[in-house]
């Protein structure tokens, strides 16, 4: 969420910023409203002070003998004016919230304007394979060696699922194990969080109230609670310090989760995105941390080098891109995506995003950290970056390192959980 302090005091800016992403924004009747809401709070304050002074009074005017009915009638008329202006205020105030809770966040000054056509390719890691057979898409490798069912997998989940089978569960499994392992040595604490999350966590993460219909909900009969399957583990890991007050010498925190990822993903399933390249139920491993501000763009570094180091220890060829303002999720001022080469499809594919919210989404959940010797606690920044998801690794991998005749070469870093070097169709 913005800082309506920001907005009052650094319009035309502000405004400038959000243009990357949205046009031309017009914040006349937020600003009105929030210049009303503070001329309700003044007078609210005038008129408690006042009912506390004359409430003071009283006792006094009746040890004295004087007629205190003309004061009960001025503090009943002070109370009926205190109580409309409080509503008048509270509707002013959540006006404001609304509007601000409805904005994305302040694109970085790097981030290219406009949509995902602006996107810039900054580096790229390894050469595209060259085959000297015909070779075949993800889906026909994976089905010819027993790896994926699809048709099982619609059958148990309906069309977006698929069903991992013998050596396709195992190297789903070994990918997953080989994130745990690098993330450990690079200093990061596992979690394993919920995978019902309450409202709030939707909020706090900046994908509710916009995105509240791209996750799917669980309700029970009796339960007041509306919990929901999360879309990623971000959307727990932003919470784990919801309304805390860290102490500086606790920063950075740093986690990683792995959880499945549950998401709706609304729209027809274009031919180029069959297999696994697209899905409603999909394994991640997750990387976050909570910084200092002045640290943060030094720790997006950080969490991108770490996520490239695991696609590039896979051998696969990938390339990092810096996306335009339009094509970055809304809580993000800054994001980075690392995406791997799918030869049947011509393109690349993300597989990793690295994203810097700067305060964006503390303060929306009021995360916070006192600096030594400092009263006053300050928003924390908070990042994250997928290290990584598996639904495309896949594809990746066994287009990436096929062989003529269907086998496919193992990756070496996952060679110890697979027990073979290449994966042959019987």
């Amino acid at each position: 969420m913005l800082d309506i302090k920001l907005i009052r005091e650094r319009t035309e800016q502000v405004s400038a910023a959000l243009g990357k992403r949205l046009g031309k924004v017009d914040f006349s009747q937020v600003l009105a409203d929030d210049q009303r809401w503070r001329q309700a709070q003044g007078e609210l304050e005038a008129l408690r002070s006042r009912r506390n002074e004359v409430s003071a009074q009283i006792p006094k005017l009746k040890k004295a003998g004087q007629d205190v009915a003309p004061v009960f009638e001025e503090m009943k008329a002070v109370g009926a004016q205190i109580k409309e202006l409080e509503t008048v205020a509270d509707d002013l105030a959540r006006a404001v919230h609304d509007f601000l809770a409805g904005l994305p966040n302040i694109p970085d000054p790097d981030v290219p304007a406009g949509g995902k056509e602006n996107n810039r390719t900054l580096r790229s890691w390894g050469t595209k394979p060259a085959f000297d057979f015909e070779p075949k898409s993800h889906v026909d490798l994976l089905t010819s060696l027993g790896m994926i069912d699809y048709e099982r997998g619609v059958k148990l989940g309906g069309s977006g699922f698929w069903l991992y089978r013998g050596y396709g569960a195992r190297l789903e499994w070994a990918l997953l194990n080989y994130f745990v392992t690098c993330h450990l040595e690079a200093g990061y604490e596992f979690t394993l969080p919920p995978h019902l999350l309450l409202p709030e966590c939707g909020y706090t993460a900046g994908q509710f109230p916009k995105f509240a219909d791209d996750v799917f909900y669980i309700e029970q009969q009796g339960d007041a609670e509306r919990r929901f399957l999360l879309p990623t583990a971000e959307t727990a890991l932003i919470n784990l310090h919801r309304d805390e007050i860290l102490s500086e010498d606790e920063l950075p925190k740093k986690y990683f989760a792995y959880t499945p990822c549950y998401r709706k993903e609304a729209g027809s399933y274009r031919t180029e995105e069959r297999g696994t390249i697209r899905g409603h139920q999909f394994n991640k491993v997750e990387l976050f941390q909570y910084t200092r501000p002045e640290d943060s763009s030094a720790a997006l570094d950080e969490l991108l080098q770490q996520a490239e180091r695991v696609v590039q220890g896979l051998g696969l060829h990938h390339q990092v891109t810096l996306l335009a303002a339009q094509d970055c999720s809304a809580g993000m001022a800054k994001t980075l995506d690392i995406e791997v080469w799918i030869p049947s499809m011509h393109q690349y594919k993300e597989v990793s995003s690295a994203s810097n919210a700067r305060d964006y989404q503390a303060r929306r959940g009021q995360m916070r950290f006192r600096r030594q010797g400092q009263k006053k606690p300050e928003l924390l920044h908070t990042l994250n970056a997928s290290g990584l998801a598996t639904s495309r690794l896949l594809p990746a991998i066994v287009e990436q390192f096929q062989e003529a005749g269907g086998s496919v070469v193992i990756p070496e870093v996952l060679r110890p959980w697979m027990g073979c070097e290449r994966l042959t169709a019987a």
